[in-house]
C-alpha cells in the first residue's frame, strides 16, 4: 500500500502509519492502515475537526476504504469531540472512559470554552460526544489485516485513562508508539486536576518498555521524540512530582 501522507498535510512516520497536527491546540491525530482496516487515534476537538479528519483518511486511504475503528488516547476535549464524524467505527478506550465520558459531557464543555472555543460549537461536540464502544483493560491487539497493532492502557498519568497504540515496525520502519498527553514535546506536560501525577512516570515507564529504544514516539502535542527524550521527561515529571525511582 502506496499512502501519500504528505500530500494531504500529514507527516508520514512509517509506511502504515501517519499523523496530523490538528490546528487551533496541536493536538495529534494518528492514522494506522492495514490491508482491510484502518484506525485513527484520537478524533480532534469538534465534530467539524472530525469531519475534517473523515475526508483527509478517506483520500488518504482510497476509493472504497474508510477508518474502522478509533481509538481515543485520554478524556479531554481536544482529543475526543471529533468521534462523531466515524459512525461506522468501532471506538476503543481505556477501561473506565466510557463511563466517564457519558456523564462528563459537561465538563468537556467547559473546558473547551475555557480554552477559546466558541460555546455554540462547544455545546454542539458536547452534545454529539461518543463514548467507547470498547473498553482496553491491559493489553488489546488488533487486526487490520496484514499489520497488528497493540492498544495499550499505560496509565493512570495524565489522566485516569491513558491509552497508547504499538504500530510494529517492518521492513526497517521503526516501530510507532502513539502516546496521547502521558508524553508532550512542544511545552511542559500539562497536570490538570484529573491528572494522577504519582503514578505518571511509572506509565512513561511502561511506554518505554512497550516502545524501546528504537521506537518514533508520538506526543499529543509537539514534535515527535525519541526515548531518550521520554526518558528524560520522565525524570523531570518524579521530580517535579516528588516521586522516587
Amino acid at each position: 500500500m502506496d499512502i501519500r501522507w504528505e500530500e494531504r498535510g500529514w507527516e508520514r512516520l512509517s509506511p502504515r502509519a501517519g499523523r496530523r497536527r490538528l490546528p487551533g491546540w496541536d493536538a495529534t491525530a494518528g492514522l494506522v492502515a492495514g490491508d482491510t482496516g484502518a484506525l485513527l487515534f484520537d478524533t480532534g476537538a469538534t465534530p467539524r475537526e472530525g469531519a475534517a479528519l473523515r475526508a483527509d483518511t478517506g483520500a488518504l486511504l482510497g476509493p472504497g476504504r474508510h477508518v474502522t475503528r478509533v481509538a481515543l488516547s485520554h478524556p479531554h476535549f481536544d482529543h475526543v469531540l471529533g468521534t462523531a464524524a466515524f459512525p461506522e467505527a468501532e471506538v476503543y478506550g481505556a477501561v473506565g472512559l466510557a463511563e466517564l465520558l457519558a456523564r462528563g459531557g459537561g465538563a468537556l464543555y467547559e473546558d473547551a470554552v475555557r480554552e477559546g472555543m466558541d460555546a455554540a460549537e462547544a455545546a454542539g461536540a458536547r452534545d454529539a460526544l461518543v463514548p467507547p464502544g470498547h473498553a482496553v483493560s491491559g493489553e488489546l491487539a488488533l487486526d487490520l489485516g496484514g499489520l497488528q497493532v497493540l492498544l495499550a492502557n499505560v496509565g493512570p498519568g495524565h489522566t485516569a485513562h491513558d491509552l497508547a497504540l504499538l504500530v510494529p515496525g517492518a521492513d526497517g520502519a521503526a516501530p510507532v508508539l502513539f502516546c496521547g498527553d502521558l508524553v508532550e514535546e512542544s511545552g511542559e506536560p500539562q497536570a490538570g486536576p484529573d491528572a494522577i501525577p504519582g503514578r505518571w512516570p511509572a506509565a512513561l515507564d511502561r511506554l518505554l518498555a512497550l516502545g524501546g529504544e528504537d521506537a518514533v514516539y508520538v506526543p499529543g502535542h509537539g514534535a515527535v521524540v525519541d526515548a531518550a527524550f521520554v526518558r528524560a521527561q520522565r525524570d523531570a515529571l518524579a521530580v517535579r512530582f516528588g516521586v522516587s525511582r
